[in-house]
């Protein structure tokens, strides 16, 4: 039981899907099979898959300059981008590949560009009033047309490229012909009183319908170059497209053969017109959007005029963007909307799930309309209805119904038909005096609402029985009880899973807990330093949650309203707080971006997850508590999917692969397969198991043979992964050998242009340089003193051996002094004796011409009595001669042979005093290598030199 108490918890959620602003303005176009929408977003060129809805390409400017103009060739193949950088872009938009970059002459930036039918002339209009046609596939500029008045907003190419004609407008509201063969503008079409918005050319090549935001369409005659017919469509134009010939368009009010074209403009609708006769045939119907009540002008708002209008053949649909950057997909044949995307959210104040099985999000955002997305295609519903900015937004538990509050007073019950997801209002309320700024719908059933408002009122509305079932307009609802409740805004309500019991929270500071039948108070929650944002009854125990603008989170007990617990670590305000996890847990959401879950019994925060770039409006779960939506006022609403048993699964699946990848290291070690073990161990990332191949390696006759062939046939990121275990070897003196000997292999087998290459191989050779001159330091150390010693080993050596001819008279001479002689004497006074700048190598070399003048006296009296050949003496006098000319300086200063001591203490009183502390401590130490050497050679030590035995005897 108590593993599964634990595993209940959740531990961290990651994103699962995101809906995200795509569109925010410019131009728009199509595909030529229908499949893609191409649109700009700032720096970005955004490419959207019709049949997911999502984003499926990005194309973004390296300099970071907003995009002014784009245009895809007829062959979908070439994408090009113009910037405020005065740059052209060509792109392979598949690949998001930039295979061309050029300048684009203007001195003002790109306003317009369009392929011609061939895919290989590109022209361009700019804010300087000139055009240039560029060759795209020669790549040069062939045509500098000027001529235009103000910004070239529109250029369009003649159909039959034969006639290698150019049409373009400009700020002067006329219309000019170009003729490419001359590089003239051939004709001036004059008649539009304002800006010109778009061209659109017949089937024939002979006549040219124009639309502008003087509020007529004109026909023109191209052989003629005049007006055929001016047709007054009494709104502002912005696209025309004239109808194909093939198709039954019966229902659109076609009865004729004859030219027709659609307008789309101010008024928000698509209208289908006969160009012979100038009237109206057909007039597309929105049957969700209401009329408008408060515009005293004949015409709606702007949010709902359309701004584009293409035509998609291949699908047989036409695609209109509006104002609010929404793209609507229509049939057709019957101007019937089939498809709709949001290209740009604004800020998201509210989200929730919807549908029975939460197959659905409804968003309030900076906007009077609500909008309904299907979470499998990204599909969305535009619900008009409020005239205000809605605020806020609260589900039934079935979750086919759901409420909403606005800041026109009202409230309104929207119904959604599970079999085609449509969504409707079906009862509204008003009666506040100010704006509503939150809502709260019953749990048991859907019986009643609970709106608190800015007047600082509360109001419960009954809903009748017949609600789901009711056909026709919404039944208008009446409150109940109204009750003030706080001295400030009201900005959360929460109602109890039994409906018994309301919470509310305000600016003031407070909560509050009521009584749901007749609002009476029943107790006040004090404890936040700043106003209540959001208030939360646990699904599981009589605990209320709250969330403040003092950065915390507070459990309240319903029993004694007391402060139960306090959660902190936002550092701004909590704007949303829920329960999941059966009320074990919470999630809370910040005005810093940050999303927190926390476990209520240790009062820790397990995860915090960087969700948003701003303040994060909205939070909901779905009803398995698996998913989590969450509406940022940067626009983007993210669904986050709880992967804890997702990760607890990996986890478990690495542990055994690890597990088994180790035993399959030791088996390949105990078999001695170097190569495959080393890299196992690399792979399984641990250093110190590669360090012990290594050293296994290198424990055979041929090791370091064999780890050079081993190193030579890793990969290059193994080799890379030995390069900075070695940094970490070298650190210790153990381990230095090993590391010296990989880098060794490296530095012989690999150019330094290679190794420059490696992954962190700079901070590698940062950190094996100063240990590396380290550990030299440390073996010059050793090996002067090993020196010394062999020094002193073979002077003991050779003197023993020139004397073992003289045992005789080393007996006698020993019998006569009382015992044996020492080969050499301690200084007891190491302070005498020593200079610090070459001193003692000259009192050496006089010590060594005194020795042998001594040892010379010494050959002759001994030839006189024992007959002893010069030679031997000669000999050893040589080695010792040898030794003392390489011995260290080190060694020099501090060791005497006794008859040099002897014979230049006069010496040693002069230069007494001048030997530093560093010399004192290293002669004691040798001193200490000499007792012991001296003790450990007793054997040989037994007899005097003949040099001592000669001073001796003149003594």
């Amino acid at each position: 039981m108590a593993s599964k108490t634990v595993l209940q918890f959740k531990t961290n959620y990651a994103v699962s899907s995101k809906i995200e602003p795509f569109y925010k303005g410019g131009k728009v176009q199509i595909s030529k099979d229908g499949k893609y929408i191409f649109c700009t977003c700032g720096t970005k060129v955004n490419i959207l898959d019709i049949a997911t809805g999502r984003v499926s390409h990005r194309v973004e400017q390296d300099d970071q300059e907003d995009i002014t103009s784009f245009t895809v060739s007829p062959d979908d193949e070439i994408l090009v981008t113009s910037s405020r950088a005065l740059l052209l872009k060509q792109w392979d938009w598949r690949e998001n590949k930039c295979t061309r970059t050029w300048k684009a002459i203007h001195t003002a930036p790109v306003a317009s560009m369009t392929f011609d039918p061939t895919s290989t002339l590109l022209a361009t209009g700019g804010c300087d009033s000139t055009i240039k046609v560029w060759d795209v596939v020669k790549q040069y500029c062939t045509h500098n047309l000027k001529g235009s008045s103000g910004v070239v907003h529109v250029v369009e190419f003649h159909p039959d490229i034969s006639r290698l004609q150019l049409f373009s407008s400009s700020m002067d509201c006329k219309i000019r012909i170009w003729d490419l063969k001359s590089s003239k503008c051939v004709s001036v079409l004059e008649s539009h009183y304002s800006a010109v918005t778009s061209l659109s050319f017949a089937p024939d090549g002979n006549t040219l319908v124009s639309s502008g935001r003087d509020k007529i369409c004109i026909v023109w005659d191209l052989k003629t170059k005049t007006p055929t017919r001016t047709v007054p469509v009494f709104e502002t134009v912005e696209a025309v497209v004239l109808l194909p010939k093939q198709g039954d368009f019966s229902k659109l009010g076609v009865k004729s053969e004859a030219l027709h074209f659609i307008t789309a403009g101010s008024k928000g609708v698509l209208r289908v017109w006969e160009a012979s006769s100038a009237r109206c045939v057909f007039t597309q119907t929105v049957p969700a959007r209401p009329q408008p009540v408060e515009v005293g002008r004949g015409e709606e708002p702007d949010e709902h005029s359309l701004t584009h209008c293409l035509l998609l053949p291949a699908t047989n649909r036409i695609a209109t963007v509006t104002a609010e950057h929404n793209f609507l997909l229509s049939d057709l044949h019957t101007l019937v909307l089939e498809q709709q995307f949001v290209g740009y959210n604004d800020e998201v104040l509210d989200v929730k799930f919807l549908g029975p099985a939460d197959s659905h999000i409804v968003v309030a955002t900076n906007s009077s309309q609500l909008k309904v997305f299907d979470l499998a295609t990204s599909n969305c519903q535009i619900l008009h209805g409020h005239s205000e900015t809605v605020l806020a937004l609260d589900v039934f538990r079935t979750g086919s119904m759901f409420a909403s509050c606005a800041k026109d007073k009202t409230i309104r019950v929207w119904q959604m038909n599970t079999e085609t997801g449509v969504v409707c209002c079906v009862a509204q309320g008003s009666g506040h005096a100010n704006a509503i700024g939150s809502i709260s719908c019953s749990r048991m059933k859907q019986s009643f609402v609970v709106s608190g408002s800015q007047d600082c009122t509360i109001k419960v509305w009954d809903l009748p029985e017949s609600l789901a079932t009711r056909e026709g307009g919404p039944e208008v609802l009446h409150a109940r009880v109204t009750e003030k409740g706080h001295d400030k805004d009201i900005n959360s309500i929460a109602i109890s899973p039994n409906d018994k019991l309301l919470a509310t929270g305000s600016q003031d500071r407070t909560a509050k807990l009521w009584s749901s039948t007749d609002l009476s108070l029943l107790g006040v929650f004090k404890g936040h330093k700043r106003g209540i944002w959001c208030l939360q009854f646990s699904p599981m125990d009589q605990i209320l949650a709250s969330s403040s603008a003092d950065g915390t989170v507070k459990l309240w007990g319903l029993q004694d309203f007391s402060c139960l617990k306090t959660f902190e670590g936002h550092d701004a305000s909590v704007l949303k707080v829920i329960f999941v996890s059966r009320g074990t847990q919470l999630l809370t959401s910040g005005s810093d971006g940050l999303l927190k879950l926390w476990t209520i019994k240790t009062n820790e925060c397990v995860k915090t997850v960087d969700a948003h770039e701003d303040k994060i409006w909205g939070l909901h779960g779905n009803k398995k508590d698996e998913l989590v939506a969450t509406g940022s006022a940067d626009s983007c609403i993210t669904l986050w999917k709880d992967v804890t048993e997702i990760e607890l699964a990996e986890e478990q699946a690495k542990q055994e692969d690890q597990v088994m990848k180790q035993q399959e290291l030791s088996n390949l070690i105990h078999e001695k397969k170097y190569v495959k073990a080393m890299g196992l161990a690399i792979s399984l990332n641990q250093p110190h198991t590669v360090l012990m191949v290594i050293k296994g390696i290198l424990t055979n006759d041929d090791g370091a043979e064999q780890l050079e062939k081993t190193i030579l046939k890793l990969r290059r990121d193994q080799k890379e992964s030995v390069m900075r275990f070695c940094g970490v070897w070298n650190t210790n003196a153990r381990n230095c050998q090993e590391a010296q000997a990989v880098v060794q292999v490296l530095l012989q087998h690999e150019s330094p242009e290679e190794l420059l290459q490696y992954s962190g191989v700079r901070a590698a050779l940062e950190g094996l340089i100063p240990y590396t001159e380290r550990h030299f330091q440390r073996i010059s150390r050793l090996l002067q003193a090993s020196m010394f010693v062999d020094y002193m080993w073979e002077n003991m050596r050779l003197t023993g051996n020139a004397s073992c001819g003289e045992n005789q008279d080393e007996e006698m001479e020993s019998s006569s002094l009382g015992g044996p002689a020492p080969l050499f004497t301690i200084d007891p006074n190491p302070s005498k004796g020593l200079d610090s700048e070459g001193g003692d190598s000259a009192r050496l070399e006089e010590a060594e011409r005194r020795g042998r003048g001594e040892v010379e006296e010494e050959e002759e009296s001994s030839q006189q009595e024992d007959g002893e050949s010069d030679d031997d003496v000669s000999a050893a006098n040589k080695g010792v001669k040898s030794r003392k000319m390489a011995l260290p300086e080190e060694g020099k200063e501090n060791i005497e042979p006794e008859s040099s001591s002897e014979g230049d203490s006069d010496g040693e009183e002069q230069m007494e005093g001048m030997e530093n502390e560093e010399q004192q401590l290293l002669r004691r130490e040798t001193e200490a290598r000499l007792v012991t050497m001296t003790a450990g050679n007793q054997a040989e030590t037994q007899s005097v030199t003949p040099r001592t035995r000669s001073m001796r005897l003149r003594r």
